[in-house]
């Protein structure tokens, strides 16, 4: 699928020239044409000078029509010479230089086609000119060249479905036994036939709200804001993200960078258009914006200044990439499908496709890991490119035995596609739909956009292979894979949970009366001291009240305090995951929670100690 990036309209400016020259001065972006002894100057009598601006959006369609146009104003003027000229300034959205260069090219190709004389100034020039204008009524124009359609264009992708089974068997679709696979059947479903999913009221969404992930009403829809309880639901994943990568084994280069890359620059545009229909724009001043859709443009924009030998690699680098997708309003869903959301993105530089086959192997590992840590599997939807299918039929069934369950193969036609290998895992959420969280590619075409390059033991340079892989998936994906988790345990009967490490307040102490708030406070700032989220509901409420409140906050551990607490020096303690009540003192409380965190990272509370010196909002869920 292939974008039309916004625009309008191809502008002329003709005019009927006794005479016209010209001469090249100096550059006026960054990657002018290059200039020939031929194409520096001009000279010509009786031309006709079409002064052209190229818009956002301008394509072969416009070169084509205003060659029409100009071929009929030609048979009436009957010049000696067309030149083209390329003048930036009928217009402030401009097209990219690379595409206003092209869409030149091929406007001056097909004027020649209908037999005209033309000649074209080089683009990206400073040049000085003398015109001299005839003065008769048809010796001045200007035309406004309208594309026949516009926005998005959708280019058809012809996919090749199979099933590749771990024994490296390969089936139909439709032919393939699911009895033991339903979920590979409910993502088939979707993806080979097009069966419209039943769907149902998704708990997910409920349960995104308790915890304060909301959408912003005063922004474009797809924009979220995160309460204080997200905020460390968030943070905590995005720590767990960095530490996720850290474990592969490989050299990792964590970085910061802009959002916003100009489509004038060639790598940026390209692989914009590669990326398909789903691209926020910015125009500022007279350039041209594209928000980033993930952290590709910002680790590749620094890797080609790095000099990079054979003896680096593979290493990877890594961003947090806030991240921007103009998704259709229709598809939106909280913490799924949003607008703007976070990338924990990892590129890792590999010497060629081999050496990135072996190390896709790790990833992969992790990637089903992670899943299992919280208690999920995960079913693969393998999108390869129809050479890598048939030259690495071997690679892909490794891969599947490694998944240890059969996958669903999308073999597409070669060369459309930075990538051989785009792999997407699946959840099957509580509501029966598949929802993609985790994904690793192998890129075998943006080292050559970008110029990115390592020099091999011969001294030369070559292009590295790059995987691309979010393990744990978006930030805000992961929660949902978590917080989907949750509904179906409360589908099962069960009370529903997310991790100890991730709970906003990981343990929540209420004294009986306002005699033990002194004491309850004394022991949180114990618990609080060893790095964990506590606070006290120091409230004139009924203790029922209370519990049900903590209750609601999903808090793993509540903690009763009173005269009998006091002198026995223990806690009346009631564990969440099993609803059990246990008399433990603090040190055990400890040790219990430092087991359920274990490996994973600690994260400071972002709300006051006390419940009573919040807002309402902030903790009645």
């Amino acid at each position: 699928m292939h974008q039309a990036l916004k625009g309008w309209v191809l502008r002329l400016l003709l005019i009927h020239a006794k005479r016209f020259s010209y001469k090249a001065r100096e550059p006026a972006v960054k990657e002018p044409e290059s200039l020939s002894e031929a194409s520096a100057t001009g000279d010509f009598e009786n031309a006709l000078v079409v002064f052209s601006t190229v818009e956002q959006g301008d394509d072969e369609s416009v070169a084509e029509r205003a060659a029409s146009e100009i071929y009929e104003t030609a048979s009436n003027l009957k010049p000696s010479t067309v030149v083209v000229y390329p003048y930036a300034h009928l217009s402030s959205e401009l097209a990219p230089p690379t595409v206003a260069m092209d869409v030149l090219r091929k406007f001056a190709d097909k004027l020649r086609e209908r037999g005209l004389r033309v000649e074209r100034a080089p683009f990206g020039w400073y040049k000085e000119f003398v015109l001299e204008c005839y003065g008769h009524p048809l010796s001045e124009l200007s035309k406004t060249i309208r594309k026949q359609e516009t926005g998005v264009v959708r280019r058809a992708v012809e996919k090749t479905f199979y099933i590749v089974t771990p024994e490296g068997r390969v089936y139909n679709p439709a032919e393939f036994d699911y009895s033991k696979y339903p979920d590979l059947k409910i993502l088939v479903d979707k993806e080979v036939f097009g069966v419209e999913l039943a769907g149902g009221e998704n708990r997910v969404n409920d349960y995104c709200r308790k915890f304060g992930f909301e959408w912003e009403p005063m922004s474009d829809h797809g924009h979220m804001r995160y309460g204080p309880h997200a905020v460390v639901i968030m943070e905590s994943v995005m720590r767990y993200s960095w530490q996720t990568v850290r474990s592969l084994g490989i050299p990792v280069f964590k970085v910061m960078g802009s959002n916003m890359f100009n489509l004038k620059e060639k790598p940026v545009l390209e692989h914009a258009l590669l990326f398909g229909d789903r691209l926020y724009e910015v125009a500022v001043d007279e350039d041209r914006y594209v928000m980033r859709y993930a952290a590709c443009h910002q680790q590749f924009a620094m890797l080609r200044d790095w000099v990079i030998s054979y003896k680096d690699l593979p290493f990877g680098m890594f961003e947090v990439a806030d991240s921007y997708r103009l998704e259709q309003r229709g598809e939106l869903n909280l913490c799924f499908r949003l607008r703007k959301f976070y990338m924990p993105d990892l590129h890792i530089l590999t010497r060629d496709l081999r050496e990135a086959i072996e190390v896709s192997k790790l990833v992969q590992e992790k990637i089903m890991e992670e899943a299992g840590k919280v208690g999920r599997r995960y079913v693969a939807l393998y999108n390869v490119s129809r050479d890598f299918f048939e030259n690495n039929f071997n690679d892909i069934v490794e891969f599947v035995k490694r998944e240890n369950y059969p996958v669903l193969v999308a073999v597409i036609p070669g060369g459309i596609y930075y990538w051989v290998l785009n792999v997407e895992y699946h959840i099957i959420d509580n509501i029966g739909r598949p929802r993609e969280i985790a994904t690793f590619q192998i890129d075998v075409g943006n080292g050559k956009r970008f110029n990115i390059t390592y020099t091999t033991p011969e001294g030369e340079k070559k292009h590295p292979v790059i995987i691309h892989t979010a393990i744990i998936g978006g930030v805000e994906r992961y929660i949902y894979m978590l917080l989907d988790t949750a509904a179906l345990e409360e589908k099962q009967g069960r009370t529903p949970s997310i991790p100890t490490w991730l709970a906003p307040v990981q343990v929540r102490i209420i004294p009986v009366s306002k005699d033990y708030v002194d004491y309850a406070v004394k022991v949180a700032q114990e618990l609080a001291g060893e790095g964990y989220r506590v606070d006290v509901d120091d409230r004139d409420e009924s203790l029922g009240k209370k519990i049900r409140d903590a209750g609601r906050e999903w808090i793993p551990y509540i903690v009763v305090v009173g005269e009998r607490e006091v002198k026995s020096g223990t806690l009346s303690v009631r564990v969440r995951a099993t609803n059990e009540t246990i008399a433990m003192s603090v040190s055990e409380l400890l040790t219990k929670l430092g087991e359920e965190v274990k490996g994973y990272p600690r994260t400071e509370p972002t709300l006051p100690l006390l419940v009573s010196r919040r807002p309402l909002a902030s903790y009645q869920l």
